[in-house]
C-alpha cells in the first residue's frame, strides 16, 4: 500500500503543494524531497519499511524546517507529496537517478529495468506538476512584489556507505555563488556548527538541478541548504535550525550583492 510519513494536505494534483503561495517575503521556499509517499500502484516499490522509512525514500525533518521558514520568513513554500524514489525532482528526466535503480546500499526493485516510456511516465505525473507550481510561484512573485530568491531545503543522512560525515550544514550552489558566499559569510559568526560549501554533495552530483532549472534563468539569487538529518530529528532540533538559518538569510540576503561567476 502507499506510505505516507509527516503529510498535511494534498493540493491539487496531489502530487505538490504550494503553502502561504501569498507570502511576500523575501524568499520562495522548495522542498523536493518533502514526503515519503509511495502511490498504491507502486506496492511501495517492492521495499520493506525501513528503507522507507530512510533517507533514500526522502529528506526526514527537511518538510518540517522548510514549515517553520516559510511562517518565519513569510515565504511561499513548494513542496513535493511523492517519494524521491518514484520520481527525483531534483533531477531533470534525462538524468539516471531519477528514478534510481539503487540508492546508497538498497537495491530500488520497482525502479529496475524501467522503459523510456515509464520514466516519461513517472516524469510527466510526478515532476512536472512540481516545476510548474514552482515556475508558477517564482513568476508571480517575479511580476508582483519582486525577485524573490529561491531557497531549497533538503536533510542528508549522518553515515553513508559506512562512513560518518561530520558536516552539519551544506550551503550549496551552481555557477551563481552570490548568495551561497553570503550566507557562508554570515554563518562563519556562528559556534559550535560545522558548515562547508557544496558538501556533501555538490553540482557535479547534479544536486543543483532546481537551482539551475528554476533561478539561473530568471536571474535571482538562490542557494539550496543541505541540513544533517540527525540535527532536525525532533520538534526543537527542527525550531532550532530553522532559527538559526532564518536570522543568516535574512542577513546575507541584506548583504550587498556579488556578482554572478563560475563555481
Amino acid at each position: 500500500m502507499g506510505r505516507q510519513v509527516g503529510r498535511e494536505g494534498a493540493g491539487e494534483t496531489g502530487v505538490v503543494e504550494t503553502i502561504n503561495a501569498e507570502g511576500a517575503g523575501p524568499v520562495v521556499l522548495a522542498c523536493e524531497h518533502a514526503s515519503n509517499v509511495i502511490p498504491a500502484e507502486f506496492t511501495d516499490l517492492g521495499l520493506g519499511a525501513e528503507a522507507l522509512e530512510s533517507h533514500i525514500a526522502w529528506d526526514p525533518g527537511a518538510r518540517a524546517v522548510a514549515l517553520r521558514l516559510s511562517a518565519l520568513l513569510d515565504a511561499p513554500l513548494v513542496a513535493q507529496h511523492v517519494s524521491r524514489l518514484v520520481y527525483d525532482c531534483n533531477r531533470p528526466p534525462h538524468a539516471a537517478d531519477a528514478t534510481p535503480a539503487q540508492s546508497e546500499t538498497y537495491t530500488i526493485p520497482g525502479n529496475a529495468g524501467l522503459t523510456a516510456e515509464e520514466r516519461t511516465r513517472r516524469a510527466k505525473f510526478y515532476y512536472e506538476p512540481f516545476r510548474t507550481a514552482l515556475a508558477a510561484c517564482l513568476d508571480a512573485r517575479l511580476a508582483g512584489t519582486g525577485a524573490p530568491a529561491l531557497v531549497t531545503i533538503h536533510s542528508f543522512t549522518p553515515v553513508y556507505f559506512g562512513m560518518p560525515r561530520d558536516v552539519g550544514l551544506g550551503i550549496l550552489h551552481d555557477r551563481d555563488r552570490r548568495l551561497a558566499d553570503a550566507l557562508l559569510a554570515s554563518l562563519a559568526g556562528e559556534s559550535g556548527w560545522i558548515v562547508r560549501r557544496n558538501e556533501p554533495y555538490g553540482p557535479e552530483d547534479g544536486v543543483t538541478h532546481t537551482l539551475a532549472d528554476q533561478a539561473l534563468p530568471r536571474g535571482i539569487d538562490n542557494v539550496m541548504i543541505e541540513i544533517r538529518n540527525d540535527l532536525i530529528a525532533d520538534t526543537a532540533g527542527q525550531e532550532k535550525v530553522a532559527r538559526l538559518l532564518g536570522r543568516h538569510l535574512q542577513k546575507a540576503l541584506a548583504a550587498p550583492a556579488g556578482e554572478m561567476v563560475a563555481k
